[in-house]
C-alpha cells in the first residue's frame, strides 16, 4: 500500500474518531459545534467551534503593545514590544451562545469544555452554571440543575486581558465543547477512571483498571473489556465491589501484549459498561496503550524497559494561519512532519494540550511532555497566570492529569517553565507540592519542569526536588549541574533557540548571537542564535558525549505567532524565527540538519543555499551540506571544490559539511555523498533558475473528508521553463476555491508579513506559500491560483 494511501486512511480515522465519551444509548454526547458569536453581546454572527475570533486580523502594532523588559532574554531596560503576542486583536471580551433542545431533562448532564480563552463564565438559561480561570485547561460544568425540557440557551462570556500572555493565545471557544448526558443518576465518571500498565515481560502484560462510578448503590456492577486493534476481546472482567469513592479497581492479564511506542503505536480500546442488575445503564470507550516509563541513573529514560534519548521539540498551541482553533488535520500534518524529521517527542510549551492533540499523538506514535504553567506567583507579564496561581494551581493540575492520564503518548508531566521562584525555598516547596499532587493523581509518570537559572535552582534545592531535572539552555553548564544532582541525569527541557528565516541567506556567513538585519529576517545558514541560547551542534555534542543526558526538546518545531526574537522591537514582525518549520509548516533548512542527525532508518542529503544569486557573481557564497553520510564532494559547474569529511574536533564540522570559500557563478552545484566505505551513495543538484514560467501546486492530501473540518494544505511555488524552482520569487498570488470546499486560510511563512491569513491574495516568500482548503460537502473542490503574466494553475481535491 502506498504511504500516501496509509496516511489518508489514518487521517480519516482520526478525524472521524469519537470523543472519549461513549457509544451506548444511555450515554449521549452532543458535539456543540454551531454557535452565535459577538464581541459586544449585541450583534451576533454564526460560527463553528473550534473558533478563534482574532486570527483573521488585521495585524496592527497597537494590539497588546507592551513597554517591558523581557527578563528571560536577559533584558534590564524596558523597550517597546510591538509583536510580542502576535499583533492580532485577541484582547477584550467575546460572547457565545447556542441552543440545545431537550425532549426531557436527563438524569445527569455535564458540559465539557476542552479549553476556552479566557476566563470563561458559563450560563445556562441565564444563570451562572460554572467558571474557570485558565484558558488552556479543560473543565466540566454540572449542567443538570439548570436544564429544562425544550429549548435551553447556553452562553459563554470570555475576557482576554492585555499583557496576559508572552505569545499569541488566541481568543474564543478554540477547542471542542460537548454536552454529555446519561439516563440514570448512577454513571461512569471518565475523569475518575484510569488505566495503568503494571508490568510487561515474556510477551505478557498486567494492567490495572479503575472504574469510577457516581451515585453507587448495591445493584451496580462494572464490566471491563480490553479490545485489540481488530476489535477482539483480549481481556475482560466483571466487578461489583466499590470503595467509598465509588472506585472499582482490578487487574487484567493480557497475553501476547502489543506495546505502545513511537515506532509501533499500538492502541487497545478500553470498554467499560455499568450495569444495574443485568441492564447496561452507561458505557464508555477509550483508546489506551500498554507501555511503561522509567527514568533512572545509568539507564536514563526508558520506554518499555529500553533506554533511549528523547529527540523532542517544543510546540506552542497555535496552528499558524488557523490560529488557536484546534484542528485534527493540521495536528496530524504537524506530527507527520516531525516524525519524518526523526522527532519522537513533543513538549506542549507552555500550556496544557488539547484532547485532540493527545489523540493524534497516541495514534501516530509521538511521546509527550504535557506542560501546565509559564508562571507561578511572580509574574512575567502584568496580567498573566500569576494572578490566579494561588487560587487555581491545584485545580488546574488536577484537571490536567485527570483529563489526560490515560493517553499512552504522555510520558511525563511538566509543572512549570522558567519559573522566577526557582532561586528560593518558597519555589522549592511549591515545586515539591505540585509534583506530589501529580504523583497522587498519577503515580506512573515522572514530573519535570524547565529551569533557566541553573545555578540558582541548584543552590536552592529547587532542581534536586524534581523527578527529572530539566534545564533550558546553558548547555555549557551541564557538567557542573550534574555534579550537584544526586539522581545522576538531566534533561534538556528546552534547547537551541537557533533562529532562521526559510530560504533567506545572509552574507558574510558568521556565527553570531546578536545579529539582526534591516529586513527583519534571520539567516538560513543556521548559525545565528540568541544571547541566551546556542546552536543545535552544541546540544548534540552533549547528548552524544554525556551518558547522563536523557534527551532534549528543541525550541521550536514550528514557528508560532508572537515572540519575534530577535526582532521584539522591530515592526513589522509578529511571529517567531525559532521554528524548524516556518509558520506555514514548510521546512526550513534546519529541518534537514535535525533529520540528518535524528533519522537513523533513512538517509538524508540536503544542500544549501539555493543557487540563484543575480548580482553576486564572483562573490564568496558558502555551500553547506546536511547529511547522514560521513563525507561528500562539491562540484560547481562540474569543477570539484574538494571533498569534506565530518570532523568531531570542530564546533560546526562535526554534524555539517561546509565549503566556506565557494565563489558564486551561475549554473549548477552538485554534491555527491559517500558512505563509510567511500562509495558514492547519493547526489543532490541545484541549478540557477531563470524567470518564472509556471505555477506549481502540491497538495499534502488530494482526498479529504467532507465532515470534521478536514483540510488539505497546498504548497504554491514557481518554476522556470526547465522546471527549476524559483527560490527568491515574491510574486503576488491570487487564489480561490470552488466546488465542495472553501478557502480556510493562507500563509507564506514571512514573520514580517501583514497580509491577513484570510486574504485571497498573498506574495510568495522565498518562492513558496501554503493555501489551506477545507472540505464542505461531498464532491470535488478546485483550488485555482493565478499571478500576473503566468498561466493559471489548478488543484482538484476529492471531498468524500
Amino acid at each position: 500500500m502506498k504511504t500516501s494511501t496509509i496516511y489518508n486512511r489514518l487521517t480519516s480515522l482520526l478525524l472521524l474518531a469519537l470523543p472519549l465519551a461513549a457509544t451506548a444509548q444511555p450515554r449521549q454526547s452532543m458535539n456543540l459545534k454551531n454557535w452565535q458569536f459577538s464581541r459586544d453581546s449585541i450583534s451576533y454572527s454564526a460560527v463553528t467551534i473550534p473558533h478563534d475570533w482574532a486570527i483573521n486580523g488585521p495585524f496592527d502594532k497597537k494590539h497588546d503593545l507592551q513597554f517591558v523588559a523581557i527578563e528571560q532574554n536577559g533584558e534590564t531596560e524596558k523597550t517597546e514590544k510591538s509583536g510580542r503576542s502576535g499583533a492580532l486583536p485577541w484582547i477584550g471580551r467575546g460572547f457565545y451562545k447556542t441552543t440545545v433542545n431537550l425532549k426531557s431533562v436527563p438524569k445527569t448532564a455535564v458540559l465539557e469544555f476542552d479549553g476556552a480563552m479566557a476566563d470563561p463564565h458559563v450560563y445556562i438559561n441565564g444563570k451562572l452554571a460554572g467558571h474557570w480561570a485558565y484558558g488552556y485547561n479543560a473543565f466540566r460544568v454540572d449542567a443538570r440543575p439548570y436544564l429544562k425540557k425544550g429549548k435551553n440557551e447556553i452562553s459563554v462570556s470570555l475576557n482576554n486581558r492585555e499583557e496576559s500572555s508572552r505569545w499569541y493565545p488566541g481568543g474564543g471557544l478554540y477547542r471542542p465543547v460537548a454536552l454529555v448526558t446519561t439516563a440514570d443518576e448512577a454513571h461512569l465518571n471518565p475523569w475518575g477512571c484510569w488505566f495503568r500498565t503494571e508490568s510487561i515481560g515474556d510477551g505478557k502484560a498486567v494492567v490495572s483498571v479503575c472504574s469510577n462510578v457516581e451515585c453507587v448503590d448495591k445493584t451496580l456492577a462494572v464490566e471491563t473489556q480490553l479490545l485489540g486493534a481488530d476489535g477482539k476481546v483480549v481481556a475482560q472482567k466483571r466487578y461489583g465491589d466499590f470503595n467509598a469513592e465509588g472506585n472499582a479497581v482490578f487487574s487484567l492479564d493480557v497475553k501476547d501484549a502489543q506495546l505502545w511506542s513511537p515506532e509501533q503505536p499500538y492502541l487497545y480500546t478500553l470498554v467499560t459498561r455499568l450495569y444495574r442488575n443485568k441492564k447496561v445503564i452507561d458505557e464508555t470507550r477509550q483508546k489506551v496503550g500498554i507501555r511503561t516509563v522509567r527514568v533512572a541513573q545509568y539507564d536514563g529514560f526508558q520506554l518499555n524497559g529500553v533506554s533511549r534519548k528523547i529527540k523532542g521539540v517544543c510546540l506552542h498551541h497555535d496552528l499558524g494561519p488557523l490560529g488557536a482553533a484546534v484542528n485534527k488535520a493540521a495536528l496530524i500534518r504537524q506530527i507527520r512532519t516531525m516524525k519524518d524529521m526523526g522527532c519522537d517527542a513533543i513538549r506542549t510549551a507552555h500550556n496544557m494540550p488539547s484532547t485532540w492533540q493527545m489523540e493524534v499523538c497516541d495514534s501516530m506514535g509521538m511521546m509527550v511532555m504535557a506542560e501546565s504553567f509559564d508562571m507561578w506567583i511572580y509574574p512575567k507579564c502584568k496580567n498573566g497566570y500569576a494572578k490566579d496561581f494561588k487560587q487555581w494551581a491545584d485545580r488546574d493540575i488536577t484537571n490536567l492529569v485527570l483529563n489526560h492520564r490515560n493517553h499512552p503518548s504522555i510520558v511525563m508531566w511538566s509543572i512549570g517553565n522558567e519559573i522566577p521562584e526557582q532561586w528560593s525555598t518558597e519555589g522549592r516547596d511549591i515545586a515539591a507540592h505540585l509534583q506530589d499532587l501529580c504523583h497522587q493523581l498519577d503515580p506512573t509518570r515522572p514530573v519535570t519542569q524547565g529551569m533557566d537559572r541553573a545555578e540558582d535552582a541548584l543552590k536552592s534545592g529547587f532542581a534536586q526536588v524534581m523527578d527529572v531535572p530539566g534545564f533550558n539552555y546553558r548547555v555549557h553548564l551541564y557538567d557542573n549541574n550534574i555534579r550537584q544532582l544526586p539522581k545522576g541525569f538531566l534533561l534538556g527541557s528546552e534547547t537551541a533557540s537557533t533562529v532562521s528565516s526559510r530560504g533567506v541567506y545572509k552574507f558574510p556567513v558568521e556565527v553570531s548571537n546578536t545579529k539582526t538585519y534591516s529586513d527583519g529576517q534571520c539567516s538560513g545558514y543556521d548559525v545565528e542564535y540568541c544571547s541566551w541560547s546556542n546552536l543545535p551542534d552544541d546540544d548534540w555534542r552533549m547528548q552524544d558525549d554525556r551518558d547522563y543526558t536523557i534527551g532534549e526538546f528543541v525550541w521550536t518545531g514550528y514557528d508560532y505567532l508572537g515572540e519575534p526574537t530577535p526582532y521584539d522591537e522591530y515592526w513589522p514582525s509578529r511571529s517567531s524565527y525559532f521554528g524548524i518549520c516556518d509558520l506555514a509548516g514548510l521546512p526550513k533548512d534546519r529541518f534537514w540538519l535535525y533529520r540528518s542527525h535524528w533519522r537513523t532508518d533513512a538517509p538524508t542529503l540536503h544542500v544549501l543555499p539555493h543557487w540563484t544569486w543575480p548580482g553576486r557573481e564572483g562573490e564568496i557564497t558558502p555551500v553547506y551540506c546536511y547529511t547522514s553520510y560521513p563525507s561528500a564532494e562539491l562540484f560547481v559547474n562540474g569543477k570539484s571544490q574538494g571533498r569534506k569529511v565530518k570532523n568531531p574536533a570542530t564546533r560546526l564540522d562535526r554534524y555539517r559539511l561546509r565549503w566556506n570559500d565557494v565563489v558564486y557563478e551561475p549554473g549548477e552545484i552538485k554534491v555527491v555523498a559517500y558512505d563509510y566505505d567511500g562509495r558514492a551513495a547519493a547526489t543532490e543538484t541545484i541549478r540557477t533558475a531563470a524567470q518564472p514560467a509556471r505555477i506549481v501546486l502540491k497538495a499534502d492530501r488530494a482526498t479529504i473528508a467532507s465532515k470534521g473540518e478536514d483540510l488539505s494544505f497546498v504548497t504554491v511555488s514557481l518554476v522556470d521553463n526547465d522546471g527549476n524552482p524559483c527560490p527568491a520569487a515574491s510574486n503576488n498570488m491570487t487564489f480561490k476555491v470552488t466546488g465542495a470546499g472553501k478557502l480556510r486560510g493562507a500563509c507564506n511563512g514571512d514573520a514580517t508579513s501583514l497580509v491577513p491569513f484570510c486574504s485571497t491574495s498573498m506574495p510568495l516568500f522565498s518562492g513558496e506559500l501554503v493555501v489551506v482548503v477545507e472540505g464542505t460537502a461531498h464532491g470535488s473542490a478546485t483550488l485555482s491560483v493565478t499571478a500576473d503574466g503566468l498561466p493559471e494553475a489548478t488543484q482538484t481535491i476529492t471531498v468524500d
